[in-house]
């Protein structure tokens, strides 16, 4: 492929293209063993459950008053293909900032055809915008964002030309606009903006200096040209998904790291690591060219200290963030935590790479409200979902005992832990969502193409069932599980599927999706997933919008809502097109929704004369109600 075509890549597709996977014949195996079930799947999917049958009436309604009661405060929408934000009639939406918007008075104005100057990328609002929480500070809110990534056609509109950084200048631009932005908030009569020069406004790039925690602190694997004691990281990259922590602390997840290193030699040999990781002699961004941190030639360590969950205190514009190395190393989508009956802190990490793995944390120690939290994420144990196909499954301990690795070397290397312990290969788990009135969770299965046809990069199987019962799924599913005696530190829990995202215009197989889909609600790639103080869950979609061939009818990427006492699915939003809907966070009296609209090809929102620009909007009722 060109290198002009680099920056319209997905990243799947990009790490397709640098390591594809061999084919093999015991996947044709798998794959024609797939396709007989698929008339007991349908079945099985027709109560709701995938492979479980326990919950069928959950998904389907179990009495008239289930199917008579409704808690949709909502009608829901169409189907949009144009270049906007729809929601519901009696709700409205605005902008609250865009890529390039000022959080410092001494920011350069935003240039409506070039971007971000290189001298205000440091002090204005990221692009890419991803996973977000609120927090209540004093009298305060404040918001915490990601910004994944940099579309370098749209950050370096006149310089770029070949999908990569043209300078080193160019390279540090790129940096600058990706990370964190946390920032204050507040609502006017003319709606909610952000507080410009707020003592709490800050940004945390690829270069901000990041404190290293937990047991893989000062390992050998760690140590870097920048710090040869092992003791620091240089920036956060490819923030995705997020969390919140109980005591009030923003956690921000490193998502596809591996993008940002390359080699300039280019008879590089790779490691083992490096090859399951997805590292490759040629970087996506060309950072390598100017800088030697990126290049793992000279530097094969620096790619070590990326892949974790950073915590941040937003309170704190002075205090230094977090990675915390007892979470684990892998493509980390969000962090979703929860308090065990006990006080223990459990949090779950998806890995979002075809056939990766499910992980949960559980600490050591107990969380006391006001009490010391410093160590709670750093002393505990990191686990891999094995599902079995009976609708039960366990947390298999990532262990020196059950690994035969050094313990520093599975928090480094987790995708090899799991892969050794024997965990499902899973169809790219994204969110992670946590009831807050019932003990179950739900993740985001967002698609697998090569879901029965391909090994992952560590050679694990992909075969069809349990919670991936479609080969080359290009739909998705939510798996939805319940930790025993209701304790999500329990090693034991049972599962079913929520639902099967799919397209019943087009098929009349399990690729039709689960009952509660129709021809109403459909979509495809569910990404984003949280559920509200009232046990709702809106779900976000990040996948094929050309509204054509299998995904005819299913239009732009969305936000939808589901009741899981019914099973119900409605649709609330539709994003512009080529975006993203990702991110989601409410304000603390619960009648503002911020929902993130990531890398639009439409000119939004500021119309033709504007590149497009990531934004975070306010939707709110016209009533003045609640919302979630």
């Amino acid at each position: 492929m060109k290198d002009s075509d680099r920056s319209a890549l997905s990243w799947d597709e990009w790490d397709e293209l640098n390591d594809p996977r061999p084919e093999g014949t015991e996947f044709d195996r798998i794959v024609e063993a797939g396709l007989s079930r698929r008339g007991f799947l349908s079945g099985l999917v027709a109560v709701g459950s995938g492979a479980a049958a326990m919950s069928a009436g959950l998904l389907n309604g179990t009495s008239a008053q289930a199917q008579q009661v409704t808690r949709f405060a909502f009608k829901p929408i169409l189907i949009a293909t144009d270049d906007t934000v729809r929601v519901p009639e009696g709700y409205s939406w605005k902008p609250v900032i865009k890529w390039g918007d000022a959080l410092f008075a001494d920011a350069e104005p935003f240039d409506p055809a070039n971007g971000v100057s290189f001298a205000a990328s440091e002090r204005v609002f990221g692009e890419n915008t991803d996973g977000m929480e609120l927090f209540v500070v004093g009298n305060k809110q404040v918001i915490a964002i990601n910004h994944e990534y940099a579309n370098t056609k749209i950050n370096l509109p006149n310089t770029h030309a070949d999908g990569v950084a043209d300078s080193a200048e160019d390279a540090q631009l790129l940096r600058n606009l990706q990370g964190v932005t946390v920032m204050e908030v507040a609502e006017t009569d003319s709606g909610w903006s952000v507080v410009v020069d707020s003592p709490f406004n800050r940004r945390i790039t690829q270069d901000t200096e990041i404190q290293m925690s937990g047991p893989a602190t000062g390992s050998d694997l760690l140590k870097t040209v920048s710090d040869p004691t092992g003791m620091t990281a240089r920036g956060t990259m490819n923030n995705c998904g997020s969390g919140k922590t109980p005591w009030g602390t923003y956690l921000t997840c490193e998502e596809n790291f591996n993008g940002y290193f390359g080699s300039t030699d280019a008879n590089l040999e790779r490691t083992t690591e490096q090859v399951r990781y997805g590292l490759n002699v040629e970087g996506r961004y060309g950072y390598e060219k100017f800088d030697d941190r990126f290049d793992l030639s000279k530097d094969p360590n620096e790619p070590n200290t990326q892949g974790w969950v950073v915590e941040i205190d937003p309170s704190d514009p002075d205090s230094t963030p977090v990675k915390r190395t007892a979470l684990g190393r892998f493509k980390h989508e969000n962090a979703a935590c929860v308090i065990a009956p006990d006080g223990r802190v459990v949090v779950y990490l998806g890995d979002d790479e075809r056939s990766e793995f499910l992980y949960k944390y559980v600490s050591n120690e107990v969380y006391v409200p006001g009490g010391d939290t410093s160590t709670l994420l750093d002393n505990g144990t990191l686990y891999a979902a094995k599902f079995l196909e009976d609708g039960s499954g366990q947390w298999l301990p990532l262990t020196p005992e059950t690994t035969e690795m050094a313990e520093d070397e599975i928090l480094v290397f987790s995708r090899i832990a799991a892969s050794k312990a024997g965990a499902t290969t899973m169809d790219r788990p994204e969110w992670v969502a946590v009831s807050p009135i019932a003990a179950e969770a739900y993740c985001a299965l967002t698609n697998n193409s090569k879901r029965g046809v391909e090994p992952n990069a560590g050679g694990d199987e992909t075969p069809v069932g349990g919670p991936n019962p479609r080969a080359e799924n290009g739909y998705g599913q939510i798996v939805r599980w319940r930790p025993a005696e209701e304790n999500h530190a329990s090693p034991d829990f049972t599962w079913d599927l929520y639902v099967m995202a799919g397209n019943p215009t087009k098929h009349d197989d399990d690729y039709a999706g689960s009952r509660n889909i129709t021809a109403g609600n459909m979509f495809n790639s569910p990404d984003g997933m949280i559920i509200d103080s009232t046990g709702m869950i809106w779900i976000q979609t990040d996948g094929d919008d050309s509204n054509e061939g299998d995904f005819e009818g299913q239009g732009n990427n969305q936000m939808l809502v589901g009741d899981p006492s019914t099973g119900k699915i409605q649709r609330f939003l539709t994003g512009p097109f080529g975006c993203e809907v990702t991110g989601l966070c409410w304000s603390a009296d619960k009648r503002t929704m911020f929902v993130g609209i990531q890398h639009p090809d439409a000119p939004f929102p500021d119309g033709e004369d504007s590149l497009p620009r990531s934004t975070i909007v306010a939707i709110t009722r016209e009533d003045g109600a609640q919302i979630g």
